[in-house]
């Protein structure tokens, strides 16, 4: 499927693009290896089934969801905004490091132009880096006690 308008896109065979409710497994099936790989002392809380249903019933069909498509169709990575927060921002294992997560924060920012927070765990040290060096600030740490996993987290804000 091609970009829908205003969508944006970049140089290389990647396009960013909004999701449609076609591409809701495969947003999930990023989700799912970018969480295994990236995070594999964290405890899922949900089945694979769990989370591409809610992926299909919730993630794609009510917040803003953008996919990185290759040019051959896959799907490289998932974005969605929640409001002024950037609730998911997954890439698939071999597309890390091609600047992808780059065009995903600047898209985030674009959109959001008043500030965005997020939330990542602790134990995520790249991703930490990664929204640090995009301008993020740490601005709480917290035990677990308030997320599925039960895993200790941060929330970064940015602001302009």
């Amino acid at each position: 499927m091609s970009p829908e308008p205003g969508a944006e896109s970049g140089t290389g065979t990647v396009v960013l693009r909004r999701a449609w409710a076609v591409d809701a497994r495969a947003a999930a099936d990023v989700w799912l290896r970018s969480f295994a790989a990236a995070l594999p002392t964290v405890v899922r809380p949900r089945s694979d089934s769990e989370v591409r249903a809610y992926f299909r019933h919730v993630v794609v069909e009510r917040h803003e969801t953008w996919l990185a498509e290759a040019a051959d169709g896959a799907v490289a990575g998932v974005m969605v905004l929640e409001g002024a927060e950037l609730s998911q921002l997954y890439l698939a294992p071999e597309w890390r490091g091609r600047g992808i997560g780059d065009r995903f924060v600047a898209l985030a920012k674009k959109r959001r132009p008043d500030g965005l927070s997020l939330w990542t765990f602790q134990v995520n040290a790249p991703a930490r880096r990664f929204y640090e060096r995009h301008g993020f600030r740490a601005v709480e740490l917290t035990d677990g006690d308030r997320n599925e996993e039960r895993e200790p987290d941060v929330r970064y804000e940015w602001r302009l």
